[in-house]
């Protein structure tokens, strides 16, 4: 029977892996806080940004959700009554 296992198989890392592996976990960490950076800079830019365009609205938002409300609180009634009509029209 042949032996199947690969060469490096139960054997200890070599100096030069453990090397290359921490090479890698430290460029792992250094990309992970690189893109954090851009992830909080960029949101904070659509932040000032949102609040720049609510800042420049005619009209404050909760007075167009009452204006739109409004609205359709009366939409809602002149169907209502409409429908209750039944106007005979069928």
């Amino acid at each position: 029977m042949s032996n199947t296992r690969p060469a490096t198989f139960g054997m200890p890392l070599s100096r030069a892996d453990s090397r290359a592996m921490i090479a890698g976990f430290a460029l792992v960490a250094i990309g992970s806080l690189v893109s954090l950076t851009g992830l909080t800079i960029g949101a904070t830019a659509a932040g000032l940004a949102a609040r720049r365009w609510l800042m420049a609205q005619p009209e404050p938002p909760t007075a167009v959700v009452k204006r739109k409300i409004g609205q359709v609180t009366a939409a809602t009634a002149a169907g209502t009554r409409a429908w209750q009509s039944g106007n005979g029209d069928q």
